[in-house]
């Protein structure tokens, strides 16, 4: 199959080396030409520089067929306005990349059915292989330097909220796992022992949540690095 992909975020990156290992042809799009520049580096498909929110730019990825338009810009608004350009420009089908979770059913009245919804999708993910692996570590590494840990609340971090770990901007929490229940956390989240706190961080301060936690919990976290 023949597949657009506007946005060259990491998930848009990942999927498109994904999607090539599979066989499929792939167009990557893109409004900044320096980021097009350094992932053609590591990938050897279409590349378009151009707003993907543009019937233009659609139509010059789109060619004479494609079968599938993925929005996966880090902006949910960006992939709302797309996916509905790309459907007025005739792609088969149009699958929106939606982080927030009060968007879902705006598109849903829109007409798009088909959404990529990591967060719910990652905390599903993980609750099986928690639950599957209880007394496993949990990791999952991406290509480019992020890694995903699950780590146990325990009695010193119970009634805390997560805003009160004082996590650096390098890491943050993703989901919350308890029994067969996940959900999203915020920041006013109170925390409960035996709760599992699911985060990515870059690969650089790992070792240091790594040691956080083992030590007191979340009681010394690692300093805010630049980079």
């Amino acid at each position: 199959m023949k597949i657009v992909i506007v946005g060259a975020s990491r998930f848009g990156v990942a999927t498109t080396d994904q999607l090539m290992q599979t066989g499929h042809q792939v167009v990557l799009v893109d409004r900044n030409r320096e980021t097009l520049d350094e992932v053609a580096e590591d990938l050897d498909c279409g590349m378009l520089h151009g707003d993907g929110t543009l019937p233009t730019i659609q139509r010059e990825a789109f060619g004479d067929h494609a079968d599938a338009l993925i929005l996966l810009t880090n902006t949910d608004d960006v992939n709302i306005m797309a996916a509905l350009v790309g459907r007025s420009v005739g792609f088969e089908r149009v699958i929106p990349q939606i982080v927030r979770s009060e968007l879902v059913s705006v598109c849903e009245e829109l007409g798009l059915e088909d959404l990529v919804t990591p967060h719910q999708t990652l905390a599903r993910s993980l609750l099986r292989m928690i639950e599957d692996h209880s007394d496993a570590a949990l990791e999952m590494r991406f290509r480019k330097g992020l890694t995903i840990r699950g780590y146990p609340v325990g009695p010193e971090l119970d009634g805390k909220k997560i805003r009160d770990l004082n996590l650096p901007r390098q890491c943050r929490v993703i989901g919350i796992a308890c029994d067969e229940t996940e959900w999203l956390g915020d920041d006013e989240t109170r925390l409960e022992e035996g709760y599992r706190l699911i985060m990515v961080a870059e690969d650089s301060i790992v070792d240091d949540l790594d040691a956080s936690f083992e030590a007191e919990g979340a009681g010394d976290m690692p300093k805010n690095r630049k980079g």
